[in-house]
């Protein structure tokens, strides 16, 4: 045989030879979809399929046509691998599997389109469902008009895969540099991360002590001092003074520049202990991007402080103070409906149990000092002697107590509503002493606002009626007068423990209420596919 009748007979072969393997291959495809249907645990090559209807319902749109080409497989191993930057686990993606290529038929291609489907699952929601870790979690979790299968052809063909996944994530600034922040941990970490110190007296500026040049080299690693070196290492001068106080206000500390105990405790919390917290808290800013579109009034309950985003920017921001760990403020959405000048307080059956009764029980006098009153659950007004307060002590009350509006009144002189099933709300205060606090977890669940006229005026947002003036013209009045408010934004009470500027420095804050280890075993555990809402 010459050569061109040679090689006419192999292009013939070859022509004839790929449409059957590409049509035993889409064969084999439609069996293992079926397979899948029918299922309700699938392993492939020994890896769980977690979303087997989705992945079905994506390979009956393609008529099983097989949709992943050995460049686009290299692109999704490069992307699972690089799922550490977003503090998730590459092995929940299938990572060995895919990397050891054994198989380029329908084993491979279903678990590419599963370790896809999980990826841009977690970016989008998050690894975990918020939902198992607190059931009365209300935040929204859809797919906000989003055709799955659809959405993974448009991923999978795209010019570039990683730009279509990570389409997905969160795209606001705050994800952003938390992500960025984590990689400098990561980084400090790989050097070393830094050595305790040893227990010893309070430093303090003017001392010199053998420690004091661990504290520099402690605070040089984190960012905190720019420079170790210093004529005198030992001696404790102005500008390590401002490097600690730098260092407290990231913490959460008071800015004092004494390194004490409380101090000590947060320079020695380890390198991978803040690794830790930050991927914590870049799988809740997952759970809740969704919600931090348009306009919102977000309470950052560890950071003690709130701020109102009206069209793209902030238009209000405050310190506030928060439940004490023993009643704490509870995370959840809600609308902002009104507002309440000059609030009556209708004292909350935990408080009236835990504190009121018992205080009236020892002294009757109490309620007409605090200016309050009790009545009957139909609301007539019960003359306090009549009452045996002894006997409700550790029991409940069948009657109501209600304090009047005046400068002693919890509330203060305005309460801002978003009714919810919690019965919190945003509220003024007489102690304004607790906001100079650097923690402010005070209250008994409610949050305490700092400039509350400040943020009426911007939800009001009718200033040819609402101004300064006129506000304070109804207060000062004391009349109790409730306000639909023009701008009924929603109220995101969240609980972040670490956030970062554009620089990735991060305050980390304290865990207030113990939940930041549930949430690292979640991310450290198994994955689970908890499918959302429509």
């Amino acid at each position: 045989m010459n050569t061109a009748r040679y090689f006419t007979f192999l292009i013939l072969a070859l022509s004839l030879a790929f449409p059957a393997h590409a049509e035993a291959l889409r064969e084999a495809l439609r069996e293992r979809i079926e397979q899948l249907r029918a299922a309700r645990d699938v392993q492939v090559d020994g890896e769980s399929i977690a979303a087997p209807a989705l992945v079905a319902a994506f390979y009956e749109q393609r008529d099983f046509r097989p949709a992943w080409t050995p460049a686009r497989e290299n692109e999704l191993v490069a992307l699972v691998e690089g799922s550490k930057s977003d503090g998730l686990d590459p092995s929940d993606y299938h990572l060995d599997a895919l990397r050891a290529g054994d198989d380029d038929g329908v084993d491979r291609e279903l678990l590419c389109t599963d370790s896809l489907i999980r990826l841009a699952y977690s970016l989008y929601f998050g690894k975990l469902d918020p939902r198992r870790l607190d059931p009365e979690w209300n935040f929204a979790r859809t797919l906000d008009g989003i055709d799955p299968p659809r959405a993974l052809e448009a991923m999978i063909t795209a010019p570039s895969l990683g730009k279509a996944l990570y389409a997905y994530a969160p795209q606001m600034p705050e994800y952003r540099d938390l992500r960025l922040a984590l990689a400098r941990y990561r980084a400090l970490r790989a050097a070393g991360g830094w050595q305790a110190i040893p227990p010893g007296p309070t430093l303090r500026p003017g001392s010199r002590r053998t420690e004091v040049a661990m504290l520099r080299s402690r605070l040089a690693l984190s960012g905190d001092l720019r420079s170790v070196s210093a004529p005198d290492p030992d001696l404790y001068d102005a500008a390590l003074e401002k490097a600690v106080m730098r260092f407290q206000r990231r913490h959460g500390l008071d800015p004092d520049g004494l390194v004490g105990r409380r101090t000590r405790a947060e320079l020695d919390v380890g390198v991978q202990a803040r690794i830790d917290q930050i991927r914590v808290n870049l799988e809740r800013l997952r759970w809740v991007a969704q919600n931090l579109k348009g306009d919102y009034l977000l309470v950052d309950i560890a950071g003690f402080r709130a701020r109102l985003v009206l069209d793209g920017k902030t238009a209000w921001s405050s310190r506030v103070v928060v439940g004490q760990p023993f009643r704490s403020t509870p995370v959840f959405r809600a609308t902002m409906k009104y507002i309440v000048l000059n609030p009556t307080w209708n004292v909350p059956p935990t408080i009236l149990e835990k504190d009121i009764v018992p205080k009236v029980a020892q002294d009757p006098g109490f309620l007409a000092r605090h200016h309050m009153r009790v009545l009957s659950l139909d609301g007539r007004e019960i003359d306090p002697s009549t009452v045996e307060w002894k006997q409700y002590v550790g029991g409940t009350l069948p009657y109501q107590i209600v304090q009047v509006p005046g400068d002693d009144n919890p509330l203060g002189r305005i309460k801002f509503m978003f009714p919810n099933e919690h019965d919190v709300y945003l509220h003024d205060t007489p102690a304004h002493s607790l906001f100079l606090k650097s923690t402010r977890a005070f209250s008994s669940g409610c949050i305490r606002v700092e400039h509350p006229i400040a943020l009426a005026l911007s939800l009001l947002d009718d200033p040819s009626r609402w101004n300064d003036q006129t506000l304070s013209e109804v207060i000062t009045r004391g009349e109790t007068h409730s306000i639909f408010i023009k701008r009924q934004v929603p109220v995101l009470l969240l609980y972040w423990t670490a956030v970062a500027d554009q620089d990735g420095v991060v305050a980390f804050k304290p865990d207030l209420y113990g939940r930041d280890a549930a949430v690292l075993r979640g991310l450290d555990g198994p994955f689970r596919f908890s499918p959302p809402s429509q």
